[in-house]
């Protein structure tokens, strides 16, 4: 009699958390009909599965390719005693260190967006005090030492009393590039503003929320019809001569036919050195959104780019290796009106070994070590920049642009935060962005911030875990 065998591939094994209760629970990785699956159970609330991949030849390159030695940040903040993800942060036990660093300096916002993992709004009056935000900037600088990236950020940060003080502090400090999140609307509606931004030159970006170019799309994801208002910010940016990127929150169904569009639209304007895909996380405030149905995957977002752009092809989206679960990036050279894709230079089989010894090139060839550096989010634009300029240098018939800089660079980046729904142990130990905690003036990945640690929710729900827990003594 034949045995009986089970409808999919057994991968591994997986630490979760229950995504109605938040508790600690076992799980597994399955591949089953083109998907990769997560798949755990709850002594209270039972079993779900959650799709993390629609294409697991890509999910498993990312996991046993894309990968490279942690690095550290120079001190962790927290001890080992209840267990990942209740220890954060950072503790011993996290995997990397601060990519990104981000400060939130308000809780108010002059939009309320039906998607906010922030849960921000008019009706949240907290602005950080100015001493407070300064600690906060010096608990990222105690960390890092020179920190890479650090962004500015809310509720909407550019309505803070003291904001431009606050840039000062940033600009103060031993900050490689400081970059402001927004939603533009100071910028559309007050000309001045772009031209005083423009004083934080170099080093200085803005992270512009731009998600549609549908009127209903942003009604649903912002309440509001802000078209206008988005384009009036991009020509004020632009003609302040700041280098923007816009930065896209993906849901399903809403606006995740336009990724082409929107893609295609960075790479043409003057002053956009990138775009960022963030499929929705289900945290904070998601009005209108079923995690069941409406979750997108990194593998979805990136599938949507190549069938609605051709401006990259599959082998040009690759992993990141610091966290390749969660994040994947594309370079282009902007030469003229030519848009050339980087990854297309590099032989597929360097790309493909990463990191690792089974480069095609001589053992020592320099190119392995700035693929290593180049595909990192540590890195500041600026800085990829120059990889980028050394990386042609190694690379035989390529020669590097006159007058190379960082206004030839295009970035794309998918960037996926786990949620309750898809919560992975093993990733979330690898997550490289991180929130300044106002509360404790620690360094929390965002994926555990937005589900435990932030507001209230480190006593109504993470003290209840931690309670239920022995904890390390």
């Amino acid at each position: 009699m034949p045995a009986k065998t089970r409808p999919y591939l057994y991968y591994d094994v997986a630490i979760s958390i229950c995504p109605h209760c938040y508790e600690r629970v076992d799980g597994k990785i399955l591949i089953q009909d083109g998907r990769v699956l997560l798949r755990r159970w709850c002594p209270t609330h039972g079993g779900t599965t959650a799709m993390i991949s629609d294409d697991p030849a890509y999910w498993r390159k990312a996991r046993e390719q894309w990968i490279k030695p942690p690095e550290m940040p120079l001190r962790y903040q927290t001890p080992m005693k209840w267990g990942c993800p209740y220890d954060c942060g950072l503790c011993p036990d996290h995997e990397q260190h601060s990519c990104l660093s981000i400060v939130e300096i308000a809780d108010h916002c002059n939009l309320r967006c039906p998607i906010c993992y922030a849960h921000s709004g008019p009706d949240r009056s907290e602005m950080h005090d100015f001493a407070l935000v300064e600690r906060m900037l010096d608990a990222v600088v105690e960390s890092e030492g020179e920190p890479d990236v650090v962004q500015i950020s809310g509720g909407e940060p550019t309505l803070h009393p003291r904001f431009f003080d606050i840039l000062d502090a940033a600009k103060a400090r031993p900050i490689r590039h400081l970059m402001l999140n927004t939603n533009g609307v100071r910028i559309a509606t007050e000309p001045d503003f772009a031209k005083r931004l423009a004083d934080y030159r170099p080093a200085f970006e803005v992270y512009l929320q731009f998600d549609s170019f549908e009127a209903d799309a942003l009604r649903r994801l912002r309440g509001s019809d802000l078209r206008r208002v988005r384009m009036q910010a991009l020509e004020n940016l632009q003609a302040a001569g700041i280098d923007t990127t816009l930065v896209v929150t993906v849901q399903k169904g809403v606006n995740d036919h336009e990724l082409g569009r929107l893609v295609d639209f960075a790479l043409a304007a003057d002053n956009v050195r990138g775009i960022t895909l963030q499929p929705v996380q289900h945290a904070g405030r998601t009005e209108g959104f079923n995690p069941s149905t409406d979750r997108l995957t990194l593998t979805e977002v990136r599938r949507r780019v190549l069938e609605q752009s051709s401006a990259f092809s599959a082998d040009d989206i690759v992993p990141v290796p610091c966290h390749p679960d969660a994040l994947a990036m594309a370079y282009a050279l902007q030469l003229g009106d030519t848009t050339m894709p980087l990854t297309r230079l590099v032989p597929r089989e360097v790309l493909l070994a990463g990191p690792r010894n089974t480069i095609a090139f001589e053992k020592e060839d320099p190119v392995k070590d700035h693929l290593t550096a180049l595909f990192s989010t540590s890195h500041s634009p600026e800085s990829s920049a120059g990889c980028l300029s050394d990386l042609l240098c190694c690379l035989p018939q390529v020669d590097v642009p006159a007058g190379w800089s960082y206004q030839n660079l295009f970035r794309l980046i998918i960037m996926q935060f786990m949620d309750a729904w898809d919560f992975d142990v093993r990733s979330v130990k690898k997550s490289c962005v991180h929130i300044v905690d106002p509360r404790t003036l620690h360094m929390v990945p965002f994926e555990t911030y937005n589900l435990f640690y932030r507001d209230g929710l480190a006593t109504e729900r993470l003290a209840k875990l931690r309670a239920g827990r022995p904890a390390r003594q």
